[in-house]
């Protein structure tokens, strides 16, 4: 009860939907965070974030230095594939040079929000609110405690200004890009000599995000709902910010129900993508539908094998990457098909709330809240699997020996396409 605003608990359920969805650094919510939670609660929540949103090994690796005990073998690789790195060495100082740009990343992003915040909000809750929200954006999270709810919600009050949404644009941005990303552009600097993962997450991540902003700058442009009454700059930068917080941020400065049918069609795609292994985003990850594109594109051309950079894609990363994006879109779309029939909503939203939480994303509808038991179970379950199960089959894929093929059968003909 001390976590609910009012004193009165908020029950098992709603707990148990915002836990998870912390946690997982989802942000959809059964409750309004910034009304519903008391300070307490709302610490607790922000503390689940940064817990969920860095790393479990990462915060334990942190702990274990800070008293002083010995981090064991087995600890350091499973730090390391939590963190996507290949080798062993230098993963505590690493993960301790994480930590701390993290940290600075977190609280330059909640100085700049604070310019903002403090004038309306006064200085001790302008920085308590500008902290949040930095680390929620950095988390990739979508949680926010403002409690606009009069103008929409979220961010809806500050879709025309450019200091919020810029802020909340690179914070989602940079915590999207992955541990290992940041690694080799520490070591390299230089875009020439960073690792093909690297220079391929880097090239996907600006092609997606400004190919989607174009995508919705054009289909919503007119559209008074969403972005149809701002000045064009505005449209612009409205475009771009809904292109970045599809990549599993979750905030919005506009109701996302009022966007076109084709349009909620354009934000699933991204959702599924999300950011970069290793990061504290969702989605299937950008190297991963990389790969897919490279894979389809080497076979139009009647090549067996898949190039990059002047490099050769392994056969079973292929094969990895292509089951792992068929499973979430199957969960996906069951899960979808499970909230249309119980709930009576259509398909185009329940699909859209599926992706949103299977791919740690947080945008909604609207349709959470509504929704019955069952179905906010089910949401619970894709969170938690989007957050953790895809991870631990990404790593199962990388360490597990692969079968023996104990019995040869003969080939036989397919009839394909």
């Amino acid at each position: 009860p001390a976590a609910s605003a009012d004193g009165t608990s908020l029950g098992l359920l709603k707990g148990m939907f915002t836990a998870t969805s912390a946690v997982c650094v989802t942000g959809l919510s059964l409750i309004e965070a910034g009304r519903d939670l008391s300070l307490f609660g709302q610490i607790v929540l922000l503390c689940l974030i940064q817990v969920g949103g860095l790393g479990f090994m990462a915060f334990a690796t942190l702990g274990m230095v800070l008293i002083g005990r010995r981090i064991s073998l087995h600890s350091r690789i499973l730090l390391s594939e939590s963190m996507n790195q290949n080798g062993l060495s230098g993963m505590v100082r690493l993960s301790l040079w994480f930590f701390a740009m993290a940290l600075a990343i977190e609280l330059t992003g909640a100085a700049l929000l604070a310019s903002r915040l403090i004038p309306r909000y006064g200085t001790a809750r302008g920085l308590w609110l500008s902290l949040f929200t930095a680390v929620s954006a950095f988390c990739n999270a979508g949680f926010d405690v403002l409690a606009d709810v009069d103008v929409g919600g979220s961010l809806c009050r500050y879709a025309t200004d450019p200091v919020v949404n810029f802020t909340i644009m690179a914070l989602i941005i940079i915590g999207g890009l992955g541990f290992a990303v940041w690694g080799d552009i520490r070591h390299h600097r230089r875009f020439s000599r960073l690792s093909v993962y690297s220079r391929l997450v880097v090239i996907i991540t600006t092609v997606l995000i400004f190919g989607g902003a174009g995508v919705f700058a054009a289909l919503e442009w007119n559209n008074p709902n969403t972005i149809g009454d701002l000045t064009v700059p505005q449209k612009l930068m409205a475009a771009l910010f809904q292109s970045v917080t599809l990549r599993t941020a979750g905030f919005a400065t506009f109701d996302q129900n009022a966007l076109s049918d084709v349009s909620k069609a354009a934000s699933d795609l991204l959702m599924l993508v999300g950011g970069s292994s290793g990061s504290t985003a969702g989605g299937v990850k950008t190297a991963t539908v990389g790969v897919i594109l490279l894979s389809a594109w080497s076979t139009a051309r009647g090549r067996t094998s898949v190039h990059v950079m002047k490099r050769r894609i392994p056969r079973q990363a292929v094969e990895n990457a292509s089951a792992l994006f068929i499973l979430v879109l199957l969960l996906s779309g069951l899960g979808a098909a499970f909230l249309s029939i119980a709930d009576h909503v259509s398909l185009e939203n329940a699909l859209y709330e599926t992706i949103s939480a299977l791919c740690t994303v947080g945008l909604t509808t609207g349709i959470t809240s509504s929704l019955g038991t069952a179905s906010q179970i089910i949401l619970i379950v894709l969170m938690f699997f989007g957050r953790l199960g895809i991870m631990t089959i990404s790593v199962g894929f990388m360490a597990a020996n692969r079968a023996e093929e104990r019995v040869s059968y003969a080939e036989t003909k397919i009839m394909i396409g």
